[in-house]
């Protein structure tokens, strides 16, 4: 049944901590911590950037296999203690302690192997947390919490490489200190958030013509699925092989790329926050999310246009701004549009999840392919190529899906 109740600021306020905690400790060792962990002598460099590929995808791979699945359990707990709480405490433990191991790990299968159990604990909190959008949300808040998680994004990446960088932590101290934000945010925001058992008549009943992945075969959902997975990849391919690119692109050494990588994400988490925060608020008061979804992944591949035209520092700084601007809206809007295409009331966790699942799994692919292109050329124009094709290509592909019927804010 559909939320009609409106939640007020403390909901939101704890639903945008744990989003925090969540992009915090997932972006920082992507943006940073790792390609530092795996960078290899300038004489080897591509190998470097292959392994981090590499342990990225590997995590991908699992994570899209926990986020639906534990969606699906938890659609059907019968707990006193909430369908969607326990996951998320479970979630965000199992990413603290594999934080830890990744930090003390050596070697890109040892550092792979952790970070698998990195990204499970991601997905399954993450899938716990996106339920409650659909559990506890009206359609005319929807917006608001997905502006919610998509600024959060950006501010985790500049908050988590911030402190590293600023702090001049090392890679163990940074993981260590990661490790410790997802278990204390992570916990008191589940503890804190209202999490009701579910009643008899919101539990799923299978239907004996449904099979058990059913909303993949609605065909407005499986094209914004599509649509959402490539537009991320895209996004990814633009700005997870940052501080290589400024190591051995722009050949910049350690210390300033460092530097410089803080810069071009605070310039990204501006126009991120911006665009998350207005075209939350329009989709919310207008109901029409596919169109704002679509043409910001327009604005995300103008980005990879500008850095293979001029291959600069300034223009990296522009294009960390398009990116930004595109990327905000996509992940906002596009959270929304998703929420408002469930096809089975009774499913939200898992179809979430599964939703929520081609965003972050976008994130990790686009690194490996990324290493494969950076490989196969010996640079990398064609990665910043690449993901304005597969921006433009994502959005092509959520316009096939029809919208629902607008919602408006109520006046």
């Amino acid at each position: 049944m559909t939320a009609t109740a409106r939640v007020g600021a403390r909901w939101m306020t704890l639903f945008t901590l744990a989003w925090l905690a969540i992009w915090t400790v997932q972006l920082t060792p992507v943006q940073l911590l790792l390609p530092l962990q795996l960078n290899t002598s300038d004489d080897d460099w591509i190998r470097g950037v292959v392994s981090s590929g590499f342990v990225l995808g590997i995590g991908g791979l699992f994570g899209i296999i926990a986020a639906p699945f534990v969606g699906a359990i938890s659609d059907r707990s019968r707990s006193s203690r909430g369908r969607r709480r326990p996951w998320a405490l479970a979630g965000v433990w199992l990413a603290a302690v594999f934080l830890v191991l990744t930090g003390l790990a050596g070697g890109p299968w040892l550092v792979g192997a952790c970070w698998v159990g990195v990204s499970i604990g991601i997905s399954v909190a993450s899938a716990a947390f996106t339920a409650l959008i659909a559990d506890q949300l009206p359609p005319a808040q929807r917006g608001a919490a997905s502006s919610a998680v998509g600024s959060s994004q950006a501010v985790g990446i500049v908050l988590g490489v911030g402190l590293v960088v600023l702090l001049g932590l090392g890679v163990l101290a940074g993981y260590l200190l990661l490790a410790v934000v997802i278990a204390v945010i992570g916990t008191l925001t589940a503890l804190l958030l209202p999490d009701p058992p579910a009643a008899a008549s919101e539990l799923p009943q299978r239907a004996a013509n449904r099979g058990r992945l059913a909303s993949l075969r609605d065909r407005d959902f499986a094209w914004m699925l599509w649509g959402r997975l490539v537009a991320n990849i895209g996004n990814a391919l633009g700005t997870a092989l940052f501080l290589f690119f400024l190591l051995h692109g722009l050949d910049q050494h350690e210390a300033q790329a460092q530097d410089n990588l803080l810069l071009l994400i605070v310039v990204y988490t501006v126009f991120v926050v911006i665009a998350s925060v207005l075209t939350g608020i329009l989709s919310d008061r207008t109901g029409r999310r596919r169109g704002l979804t679509v043409a910001a992944t327009f604005v995300q591949a103008a980005s990879g246009v500008a850095i293979v035209i001029l291959p600069t520092f300034e223009m990296t700084m522009i294009a960390a701004a398009l990116m930004g601007l595109g990327y905000g809206a996509f992940s906002t809007v596009g959270l929304a549009f998703a929420t408002d295409l469930l096809p089975d009331e009774q499913d939200h966790a898992r179809d979430l999840g599964i939703v929520n699942v081609t965003a972050a799994l976008g994130q990790l692919i686009g690194p490996m392919v990324g290493a494969g292109l950076v490989a196969l050329v010996g640079g990398f124009w064609l990665v910043f190529l690449m993901a304005a094709v597969l921006s433009v290509l994502g959005g092509l592909m959520t316009a096939l899906a029809r919208s629902p019927e607008p919602v408006p804010a109520p006046r």
